[in-house]
């Protein structure tokens, strides 16, 4: 059959990659523009695009799927299928309808929880124990469509979202070819959604960045690893900002006020219901990322007064 795939970041170019190994015809690749990236902002191609072009697929980068001139060029490409695997747009009905076996989404959660932008990251934010991956047939609402296949993985205790990302990246696709094959030998099946039980993950931003210690443990802990590799969870050690990058919870109850460090000369912080979690890996406004020990040698003294952490209360 004839795929057009369309996809965007690193998880998506995993299954591209499994698309050109197994052997199916890609005659297309749609993909977000190139967008500028880091401090220098350096105009940089996205994972598909990169990939794409290694594998000799034409690459095409439109701004909108909306568009009139959009919808012709996926038409003359004839697709049977249309692969969609974290895009970052919602496709319009008219490219919906257009190839005869359907547009196939590949979802990292198991739905209907977690439809939307970002449903790796949250899964992991809200402690869940396990997650997995969806795949769909599209329709006009958003992860709304009829499920095909899932997959089911558990999450480590410690596993940070990005952790997580590159786990569910083979198991999609894996799951994306297994949706193919039976899609092409007319076994797949076809499940409606229960929306009563659907959850949404919105797209992260750093407004959700700061921790809060009134929190239990668990729930700091969970915030921590959920934010990693972006935006990455901070609060403020005497006043500068403290990026935390990860962390483990401590047995034990810490006697001190939420948000308080444990005064016993660790990046130990006592949280809202009496459980401390440690911070192992920081980065302090002005300085360079460091391990807890690390972090130890130069602040110590302030650590064993028990600091406050925090904007406004810090020393």
């Amino acid at each position: 059959m004839n795929i057009v795939f369309m996809g965007t970041p690193e998880f998506a170019a995993v299954s591209l990659q499994a698309l050109a190994d197994s052997g199916h015809r890609v005659v297309a690749a749609f993909t977000q523009p190139d967008k500028p990236v880091g401090r220098k902002k350096v105009l940089t191609a996205p994972p598909v695009k990169q990939l794409a072009q290694q594998l000799g697929i034409p690459v095409y980068q439109p701004t909108s799927v909306k568009k009139a001139e959009t919808i012709e060029l996926l038409a003359s490409l004839q697709p049977d299928l249309i692969a969609v695997v974290a895009y970052g747009k919602i496709l319009p009905q008219q490219v919906i309808d257009l190839p005869p076996l359907g547009c196939i989404n590949v979802h990292g959660s198991l739905l209907p929880k977690y439809r939307g932008a970002a449903p790796i990251q949250w899964s992991v934010i809200n402690g869940e124990k396990t997650t997995g991956v969806t795949t769909m047939y599209m329709d006009a609402g958003l992860d709304t469509g009829d499920m095909i296949y899932t997959d089911t993985v558990e999450i480590g205790g410690d596993e940070t979202s990005g952790q997580l990302y590159q786990r569910l990246a083979k198991v999609g696709a894996d799951l994306l070819l297994k949706t193919l094959t039976g899609i092409a030998d007319g076994t797949a099946p076809r499940q409606k959604q229960d929306d009563s039980q659907s959850t949404y993950a919105p797209m992260l931003d750093k407004q959700i960045a700061e921790l809060d210690f009134s929190l239990t443990a668990q729930q700091v802990h969970d915030h921590i690893r959920g934010l990693n590799p972006w935006p990455v969870a901070h609060t403020f050690f005497d006043g500068k900002k403290l990026k935390v990058f990860s962390s483990r919870v401590i047995s034990g109850a810490a006697g001190t006020a939420a948000g308080q460090l444990t005064a016993d000369g660790t990046l130990q912080v006592a949280c809202g219901d009496g459980g401390v979690v440690a911070l192992t890996d920081v980065l302090l406004e002005g300085s360079k990322r460091m391990s807890a020990e690390q972090f130890l040698q130069g602040h110590g003294a302030k650590c064993r007064r028990g600091l406050q952490l925090g904007r406004k209360m810090g020393e």
